[in-house]
């Protein structure tokens, strides 16, 4: 990074005028952080111990978990000092530091999603070679390389940034160093970043979804084949965790990232940002296991241990 920035740290005002507001949101807030490490955890020790557990689709849940654990200890721990503190100071390489690991956690959940999507259409839709396809090989492949991806687009913008000279203002009206307030500190030409976040974006985001949408066309069209209502609540009972995932995580993303945050907006999409930054990997391990009757007997199982 040029050694003539102007600005070496930045302010994150995050929610001021909290008030009395402050010590419940932030104690919500410990509750939150401790309930998403400790349930994303929990999956993840599952699926290591649990033989019924030993699939394809709790393989990326536990790659999901990953992505999730990721984002919290990224995001979390700075929004509580900022809450408690009413904002929080951080050096500029920090504050870069944060948003390259909450790219890398983002654009891997996005592909793991996709890959989710991909499983539950040939369980539903060509089930006779599921155990074919989604062999452990492919499993552990995909991952690799849909971590590979998310560090190449991390790289490339930290290639960008590299090259930014940082002049100010070193305030940021956020409660984490997300794109736009990362750009608007720059007095550089930013033109380059934007043309390499709209070619990554497009393949780590909407690639990703036009899949998800399309395995989720091909899985209706299945389901409604099917003769017997039992049968149809039954196949669509195996992706409906995954299906309320996915819309709460693109819902708020493409909100965020979609319509503008001026003025009142940008309230909101404080909001939006941290339901999918804050509370989803809180909620992904409850929808996951709420309805499941595996990873509820597996955890039935682990209690017998202790």
């Amino acid at each position: 990074m040029s050694v003539t920035n102007n600005i070496t740290s930045v302010i994150l005002i995050g929610f001021p005028n909290l008030q009395y507001f402050t010590f419940p949101f932030f104690s919500l807030l410990v509750l939150i952080f401790c309930g998403t490490i400790s349930g994303n955890l929990l999956i993840m020790v599952l699926y290591l111990v649990s033989k019924t557990l030993q699939s394809p689709m709790y393989f990326f849940i536990t790659q999901l978990s990953l992505c999730d654990l990721l984002l919290t200890t990224d995001i979390v721990p700075v929004l509580l000092h900022t809450v408690l503190y009413g904002g929080s100071s951080i050096t500029l390489i920090e504050c870069i530091i944060q948003f390259c690991i909450f790219v890398i956690s983002e654009s891997s959940e996005c592909l793991f999603l996709s890959v989710m999507s991909y499983d539950r259409y040939v369980a539903i839709c060509n089930p006779l070679r599921y155990n074919s396809i989604m062999t452990h090989k492919f499993c552990v492949t995909s991952a690799n390389v849909i971590w590979f991806v998310g560090f190449i687009v991390t790289l490339g913008d930290i290639i960008c940034i590299y090259k930014f000279y940082f002049c100010g203002p070193h305030v940021i009206d956020h409660f984490y160093c997300d794109f736009t307030p990362l750009v608007l500190l720059s007095c550089s030409d930013t033109r380059m970043i934007h043309i390499w976040l709209f070619i990554a974006g497009f393949y780590v985001i909407m690639g990703p979804f036009l899949v998800i949408v399309t395995s989720y066309v091909y899985i209706a069209i299945t389901i409604l084949k099917i003769p017997s209502n039992t049968g149809r609540h039954k196949a669509f009972s195996t992706c409906s965790s995954h299906l309320i995932v996915v819309s709460i995580f693109y819902g708020t993303l493409m909100i965020v990232y979609v319509f503008p945050t001026n003025g009142q907006l940008l309230i909101l999409s404080k909001v939006l940002s941290l339901i999918y930054t804050v509370l989803t990997p809180l909620l992904n391990p409850i929808i996951y296991s709420l309805r499941n009757k595996d990873i509820k007997a597996a955890f039935g199982k682990l209690k017998l241990y202790f």
